[in-house]
C-alpha cells in the first residue's frame, strides 16, 4: 500500500466523518502501523494538495489538512460503493454515453479512469455503457471540459451475454476469489490479544484490498451477474470483518488524533 492511497482510505474510512482534517504529525502516526514513513507521508500530502483533493489547515495542534470539496465528493462515492447498502435493481434499459473524441492523450485516459471508476464500460472510443446514469457523471464531463449525449436504450440481445462481452466478469470473478483467500489469511492471522494498532493496520489493509475493486467492478445487478457470483460471497465477508474490527481501529484514530 502506498502513502497516498493509505491516505485516500484513513480520509475517507476515518477521517470524512470526523471534520475532514487532521494535522501533519496525526497522519504520520496514523500510517504509522502500516510501515510508511513520515517522508512519504509528507511527499503523498504534497501530491495530493497539488491535484486537488486536500488543503492546508490551520489546526489547534499545528499545521494539517483538510479535504476539498473535490474529495469529498470521490469519497463519498466511493463509501456508496464500499459498503454496498441495498439491493441493486436494474430497469432493463441501458445508459448510453457518447462523449465528444477527445485528443489529447492524457486527457482521454483520464478520462477513461474516471468513466471506469463509477462503473461504465467502452463500446468505442467514444461510446461508453452503464446499467444505470450513474452519479457523478456530471463532474467527470464538466471537469474536463466535455459535452455528451446521454440516453437510456433497450438493447436487441441477451443482456448477459452483452455483459460478458463488454466487461471482463471472467477476470472480475477470479479477482474476488483471490482476494476472498487473502482477506481469510489476512485476518486470521491478526492475534486475539491484538493492540488496537495491529487492528488499524489489518483492518486498513483489508479495506484497501477492496477498494481495489472499485476500479474493477461496475456493480452489475445481480441480474446480470453470473449465478454464483463470488462478489457476493466476497462482499458478505468483507463487510462481516469491517464491522468487527472497526470500533478497535476507531479507538486508533481517535487516540493520535487527540495527541498533541
Amino acid at each position: 500500500m502506498n502513502a497516498r492511497a493509505a491516505l485516500f482510505d484513513l480520509y475517507g474510512d476515518h477521517l470524512r466523518s470526523r471534520g475532514g482534517r487532521a494535522s501533519v504529525a496525526a497522519l504520520v502516526r496514523l500510517l504509522a502501523p502500516l510501515d510508511i514513513a513520515a517522508p512519504a507521508v509528507r511527499t503523498a500530502v504534497s501530491r495530493m494538495v497539488r491535484q486537488g483533493w486536500l488543503a492546508p489547515a490551520r489546526l489547534p495542534r499545528g499545521p494539517g489538512y483538510e479535504v476539498t470539496p473535490k474529495c469529498v465528493h470521490r469519497l463519498d462515492e466511493a463509501a456508496l460503493r464500499i459498503y454496498r447498502v441495498g439491493t441493486i435493481t436494474w430497469n432493463g434499459r441501458w445508459h448510453i454515453l457518447v462523449v465528444e473524441p477527445v485528443r489529447e492523450r492524457s486527457r482521454r485516459e483520464r478520462l477513461r479512469s474516471d468513466l471506469t471508476f463509477i462503473g461504465y464500460a467502452p463500446m468505442s472510443e467514444t461510446t461508453w455503457i452503464g446499467p444505470r446514469p450513474a452519479p457523478g457523471l456530471d463532474a467527470i464531463l464538466d471537469g474536463e471540459g466535455l459535452s455528451a449525449d446521454r440516453f437510456d436504450a433497450v438493447l436487441d440481445g441477451d443482456p448477459a451475454a452483452l455483459v460478458a462481452r463488454t466487461w471482463d466478469l471472467e477476470g472480475i470473478g477470479a479477482a474476488y476469489e483471490e482476494w476472498t483467500a487473502q482477506a481469510m489469511d489476512l485476518v486470521g492471522a491478526l492475534p486475539d490479544n491484538a493492540g488496537d494498532d495491529q487492528v488499524f493496520a489489518t483492518r486498513s489493509r483489508l479495506l484497501h484490498g477492496w477498494r481495489n475493486f472499485l476500479f474493477r467492478d461496475p456493480g452489475l445487478p445481480a441480474e446480470l451477474l453470473p449465478r454464483g457470483w463470488p462478489g457476493e460471497k466476497a462482499r458478505i465477508y468483507f463487510e462481516h470483518e469491517a464491522g468487527r474490527l472497526l470500533p478497535a481501529a476507531a479507538a486508533f484514530v481517535d487516540r493520535h488524533l487527540g495527541e498533541a
